[in-house]
This record gives structure tokens, C-alpha cells and sequence, in this order.
């Protein structure tokens, strides 16, 4: 039977990078891989980046949403179903940055996925410079995303360099995490060795054996219902075409603009030239545009309490096409 991974983390973490990295050392022992992408919205760029995985011993696979929880979560099962069958060795999912981990192990505790795989490793991917106030259902989703890892593994430490030790953001982070674990009366609390605290370029076979091993954490907690309703949501624009210039200003406003609501993430592809594309992705923290060849252009605006017509003002006038998003 296949083992199967669960990738956790919040919006602009760093969980595709890391999959990534992970999955090539996977394939690197021999061992065939599949990924399986599952987002809440209606389209998954997350897949796009992953492309170049794709081989003889990884193949990558996708859900969208954009249709309701609980179709969603139907494909979500026969998903797995079609790639247990399949002869992966190893089976990694990536879900939604909003996204409540008791959605994956309700799954995994029904037939026959039960049957058909054996757990792996949850790694809960956690921001190394997060904020420290997040709102109730941010502090929940922190939660639900690390109680049961096997291993928290931070993004960006080389980013805090010069202005903390990494045994200083690993007690940090850790304080943080505790807190937030006691206050939804988790029953585990989290220590040192739980953590994974270094710069991703300089991740040894010694660290990624031990995200492997980690395994899943029983842990119980308070649960309170976490979906787009609660506050989060997503915009789409597509057929965006400006130039680079105007593309950093709007980046800057959209994030930066309160009246925009707490946007959280903007990613996607724009089109800024006759024949040239950039991919986005950016946070408050960082923003990178970077060439590519990838045809189509979509953009995405992920957070918290949207606010449409200010985010449509920035954007709305060079894209083609718009929709709701969820």
C-alpha cells in the first residue's frame, strides 16, 4: 500500500516550493511519487509549478473547487481512489492554505481509502516571520495545520538572519504555536525537536529522512467551522496585460491598501508584454516576478475579507475577464 503525505500551510508559507524539494528527494531513493493538488478555488496554479517534476516517477494531479464543499470533497476521495491504484509509492497532498486537516483524516478513516493507504508524514510548513495577532480563524487554521505534524518545518529563516538566532525564532515560533494550542485546548504541546529551523537551500538527506520519518501526531482540539463564508475568499482575473512597472504598483496597492481588506496573497500569471509573461507571487513580505513561458493568464487574490470593488479597481480595467471568485 501506498503511504500518503499531507503537506500543510498557510496562504504564501511556501508549501509548493517545498514539495518540491521533497518530492525530489523522494524520487531520488527510488521511489515513484504522486502528487495530488487539492484547492478550494476554482482553478490551481500550485500544479503549474510543479510541472517539471513530472516523469517516469511523478505525476501530478489536481482538484479544484469551485462548486461547493462538499462536491469538493467527494472528488477529493475518488481522487485518491484512482491514484491508489495506480502503484505510487508514495502519495503527497497539497491542500488550500484555508484548509482544516480534519477534512483529510475524515477521509482517510472511510472505506476504502482506509484499506488502501498507510499514514506517512504531515509537515506543517509555518511562516518563520508570521504575524504574531492573527485572527480567530487564522489562530484556528494555525492549529488544525500543526497539532497533529510530524514535523514544522519554517519557511523563509533566511530572511530573520541579522536580526534574530534561529534558536531565537524556533523559541518564538514556538511560544506562538503553544499558545495558540492551548487556547483551542489542544492536548499537545509542541518542543524543540518538533521543529525544523534552516535556510531550505541548505536542507540536508539527514533533515528531509527526518520530515519522512515525523509521522502523524494524535492530538485532539476544540474544532469551530472554517470555510469561505467565515471571512476568507478568493478573486480571479483573467487575460491581466500591463506592463511590469504598473504590475509592481498594483501588487503594492493590493496588499499594502487596507481598504482592499487583508489580502493575504496575490499569485498567478501576467501578461506583460506582446510575447512575454511573468509568474507572481507575492506576500506582504515578498513579491517575485520571475519569465515565463506558461500560455495563459490568471490572476489570483486570496485573503480575508475581501473588498471587491476596491481590488476590481486596481485590476479590473486591464483584464478581460472577471469572476466571483469563492
Amino acid at each position: 500500500m501506498p503511504q500518503i503525505d499531507l503537506i500543510t500551510g498557510f496562504l504564501g508559507s511556501g508549501k509548493t516550493t517545498f514539495i518540491k524539494k521533497y518530492a525530489r528527494f523522494l524520487i531520488d531513493q527510488g521511489l515513484t511519487v504522486g502528487i495530488l493538488e487539492n484547492d478550494y478555488g476554482a482553478i490551481n496554479i500550485d500544479m503549474v509549478l510543479l510541472e517539471d517534476l513530472m516523469g517516469d516517477n511523478c505525476d501530478v494531479e489536481m482538484i479544484v473547487g469551485g462548486d461547493g464543499i462538499i462536491s469538493h470533497r467527494r472528488r477529493f476521495a475518488t481522487k485518491l481512489i484512482s491514484m491508489a491504484m495506480m502503484g505510487f509509492d508514495r502519495i503527497i497532498v497539497e491542500p488550500s492554505g484555508i484548509y482544516d486537516t480534519d477534512e483529510f483524516f475524515d477521509a482517510m478513516s472511510e472505506e476504502p481509502l482506509c484499506k488502501w493507504y498507510t499514514p506517512g508524514s504531515l509537515v506543517a510548513i509555518v511562516d518563520a516571520g508570521m504575524e504574531d495577532e492573527l485572527s480567530e480563524e487564522s489562530e484556528y487554521l494555525l492549529v488544525s495545520q500543526t497539532a497533529n505534524a510530524g514535523k514544522i518545518v519554517l519557511s523563509h529563516c533566511q530572511d530573520l538572519e541579522g536580526t534574530e538566532t534561529p534558536a531565537e525564532t524556533r523559541d518564538r515560533i514556538l511560544k506562538h504555536l503553544n499558545r495558540a494550542l492551548e487556547k483551542f485546548q489542544c492536548d499537545r504541546r509542541l518542543d524543540a525537536q518538533d521543529i525544523l529551523v534552516r535556510d531550505w537551500e541548505a536542507l540536508t538527506k539527514e533533515d528531509f529522512a527526518s520530515i519522512v520519518m515525523g509521522g502523524m501526531i494524535p492530538a485532539d482540539h476544540v474544532k469551530i467551522p472554517v470555510e469561505h463564508e467565515n471571512g476568507y475568499g478568493t478573486l480571479f482575473y483573467f487575460g491581466t496585460h500591463m506592463d511590469g512597472e504598473k504590475l509592481r504598483r498594483c501588487i503594492a496597492e493590493t496588499l499594502e491598501n487596507p481598504a482592499c481588506g487583508n489580502v493575504m496573497r496575490i499569485k498567478g500569471f501576467v501578461r506583460t508584454g506582446e510575447d512575454s509573461r511573468v509568474q507572481i507571487n507575492a506576500t506582504r513580505r515578498e513579491t517575485r516576478i520571475e519569465p515565463t513561458v506558461f500560455a495563459r493568464e490568471v490572476l489570483i487574490v486570496t485573503g480575508e475579507d475581501l473588498h471587491r470593488d476596491c481590488i476590481d479597481a486596481i485590476w479590473a480595467e486591464d483584464s478581460e475577464i472577471i469572476t466571483p471568485g469563492a
